[in-house]
């Protein structure tokens, strides 16, 4: 009966957590505007879906600065956590915790601060204005600090001697660093870089401050369309957006267990 009752309560966790996005999926083919009565199947909000230019406009701008933003951050952040993991313990204490700080300090916060700051560095050089720059700027600010988050606990678990073992072994500086180093921290590197376009991809309220009338996101865009009544094709949109993000999570975690599988197998076989 216990065991009953701990996988009844996990499947309505489930439930109460899935069930939203099934009855938007669901609606997005409702041959009508309702959004709670069934008219019909249709897919003419798809065909409207990629008619509407100005999405079509918001999602490449988003993609774009998700892409640009989460790669630049990654190496920021990556060498950033080289830097302090080569530091004391005192000091890396200290820059860890400031590290910290933007992810716990309120998104709004984050964004009325980096627009005062653009829009004041703008005054001085003259005719600087918010646009998909600043908007940029701010997604590679946000996101260093997750990028750190995960790269760090891959180099405290690498064998400090392994990058002096290289060198010992011939390997100058560089190769050793790119052919050890980056090796042994490259599933943080990973992590940190899919995180970073994950939130970048997702951001509103930085976004919202920081982008200007000439580069809007589809947050915004959607923001923008709940002022007044929400058109199906947001449902179709965000269909495709879940079931795309669904799928690559299925395929990052076959490949996952083929490559767990793979290292047990070759571990079997030199123990034989």
């Amino acid at each position: 009966m216990k065991k009953f009752l701990s996988k009844a309560y996990v499947a309505f966790i489930f439930l109460f957590l899935y069930a939203p996005i099934i009855v938007l999926i669901v609606f997005s083919f409702n041959n009508s505007k309702s959004r709670s009565v069934w008219h019909g199947f249709t897919l003419k909000w798809y065909v409207e879906l990629f008619k509407d230019q100005a999405i079509i406009n918001a999602f490449v701008t988003t993609l774009l600065v998700a892409t640009l933003a989460a790669l630049i951050a990654t190496v920021l952040g990556t060498l950033a956590a080289i830097g302090f993991n080569s530091m004391k313990k005192t000091p890396r204490k200290f820059y860890m915790q400031v590290n910290n700080i933007p992810m716990l300090n309120p998104e709004i916060v984050t964004g009325v601060s980096l627009m005062l700051l653009f829009v004041y560095v703008g005054r001085i050089l003259g005719g600087m204005e918010l646009s998909f720059f600043t908007l940029l700027l701010a997604h590679i600010t946000f996101n260093v600090p997750y990028v750190i988050l995960n790269v760090m606990p891959k180099l405290k678990q690498m064998d400090t001697h392994l990058y002096d073992a290289a060198l010992d072994l011939g390997c100058k500086p560089a190769q050793a660093f790119f052919k050890v180093v980056m090796h042994e921290i490259m599933p943080g590197i990973i992590s940190g870089l899919i995180m970073a376009f994950t939130l970048s991809f997702d951001d509103f309220v930085i976004s919202y401050f920081t982008s200007g009338s000439s580069s809007q996101t589809l947050s915004i865009i959607i923001y923008a369309m709940t002022r007044k009544r929400i058109s199906p094709k947001i449902n179709a949109l965000s269909s495709i957006m879940f079931i795309t993000v669904f799928a690559l999570l299925l395929i990052v975690n076959f490949r996952q267990d083929k490559n767990k599988k793979g290292i047990i197998k070759k571990l079997k076989g030199s123990n034989i």
